[in-house]
């Protein structure tokens, strides 16, 4: 019993000093080889990763999630790049088109109809050919009924469009910093009771996952 509990002690002394190092602004170095991936390269908070592969030093910088908000605000879109997202931009670009469109159709018709309600209310026979053929047949207070409807949707549209625009900006920022909180699968620990008839305790199982298989290593 006293063994598994120094055992113990020595696991959360070690991390507790690897967590110190890592706060203390030190990068933390990783041994890797060939066939090592780094899943994910931000999982240290103020500082970067350092690679060592043979002789080579290689610095991996974090994720700024700051970075994601100011670029989906520039550009919509860009912030998804950054968070390595790509397959939102086409998702991005489609709403804001959609809504751009809807804009410019609603603008568009509410020219029209309040040229064509101008003309006919002013009773200018001169300018009678260049209302909108499609207008040519309502009467004065139809084409108001209709200016009134198109600039409403007008106004609509460009604020579904600014608030598309802000979900782009709010989707970059919570993605990108919920990059930091990505842990990876390939290391799990569990603490596990240990219940017999000679004595009572408990156990410690760290476990590591490779490509191929999964490994288990009881304390």
């Amino acid at each position: 019993m006293m063994k598994v509990v120094k055992q113990v002690f020595s696991i959360i002394l070690l991390l507790f000093s690897g967590s110190v190092i890592a706060q203390n602004g030190k990068p933390v170095i990783i041994p890797t080889d060939s066939t090592t991936q780094i899943k994910n390269p931000a999982f240290t908070k103020d500082t970067g990763i350092i690679i060592r592969n043979n002789d080579t030093l290689k610095v991996v910088p974090r994720h700024d999630p700051r970075k994601a908000t100011l670029r989906s605000l520039i550009i919509p879109g860009w912030g998804q790049a950054y968070n390595r997202e790509y397959w939102k931009i086409p998702i991005v670009y489609g709403a804001l088109g959609t809504v751009a469109g809807i804009f410019i159709y609603n603008n568009t018709w509410y020219k029209r109809s309040k040229r064509a309600y101008e003309i006919r209310i002013n009773n200018d026979s001169a300018a009678f050919p260049s209302i909108n053929p499609r207008l040519e047949a309502y009467p004065a207070q139809s084409l108001l009924i209709l200016r009134n409807t198109f600039r409403r949707d007008r106004d609509y549209s460009a604020l579904w469009f600014i608030i598309t625009w802000g979900l782009n900006i709010v989707d970059a920022t919570v993605f990108g910093h919920l990059k930091d909180f990505d842990v990876s699968e390939d290391l799990s620990l569990h603490l596990n009771p240990v219940i017999n008839q000679n004595s009572k305790g408990f156990s410690l199982v760290l476990g590591y996952k490779q490509p191929s298989k999964r490994k288990l290593t009881t304390f």
